[in-house]
């Protein structure tokens, strides 16, 4: 089980807002560099100034509003005729370049070991990648848990949120973000096992008939 299971409902509540986008000329490729490009600068600014953490309340703000923004590409792709090859690529390199993008400004944060913050950032992009090279084994895209990219923007906003409100970071803190990598390496392993099985299993469908 993941957060990424209550997509559907999530997207329910937005399409009012995707159709009044789609009718004013909005497109799906212009909401996912938007939501790329403010990720960027969110992170940016949080990292700016380790003496105001407060700038870290930011980071959960903006992921809300960046899960929005993800849920109406996706629709205005899919249910008003947008889909295309660059907006596929846009829409992946996007996410992990988000992920990347407010995972970084921990690093301003002195409990944090830097090694540990560079582990997270590199393990999402693992994750991703493992979720991505489905299509290339003959399986579909995997989106396999228990980590996934929803379970982690609800992370980082959590940290970023205590961090911001003026909470200290301890070695509990230190140690659940150590879970949280090893989490990530479980979820990869998940989803590259789950594509093995799929692809094989549409290989021997594919010679039995």
């Amino acid at each position: 089980m993941s957060l990424y299971a209550l997509k559907p409902r999530f997207q329910n509540l937005l399409r009012p807002l995707t159709d009044w986008l789609f009718r004013h000329g909005v497109t799906a490729n212009q909401v996912t560099v938007t939501a790329a490009g403010g990720s960027i600068a969110v992170g940016a600014i949080a990292a700016m100034d380790a003496s105001h953490t407060s700038l870290f309340l930011l980071v959960p703000l903006w992921l809300f509003i960046r899960m929005a923004l993800n849920a109406i590409d996706g629709m205005l792709a899919r249910e008003h005729g947008q889909k295309s090859v660059l907006g596929a690529y846009l829409n992946e390199l996007g996410d992990v370049v988000s992920d990347v993008a407010l995972t970084l400004p921990f690093l301003a944060v002195s409990a944090f070991c830097a090694a540990d913050v560079w582990l997270f950032a590199l393990f999402a992009v693992i994750v991703e990648c493992a979720g991505l090279a489905g299509p290339l084994a003959g399986a579909s895209r995997r989106y396999d848990g228990p980590f996934g990219k929803s379970d982690r923007a609800f992370v980082i906003g959590a940290f970023a949120l205590w961090i911001g409100a003026g909470g200290t970071v301890g070695a509990v803190g230190v140690g659940l973000w150590r879970v949280l990598i090893v989490l990530s390496v479980v979820t990869a392993i998940r989803r590259v096992q789950a594509g093995v099985k799929e692809a094989n299993r549409a290989r021997i469908g594919g010679e039995v008939s």
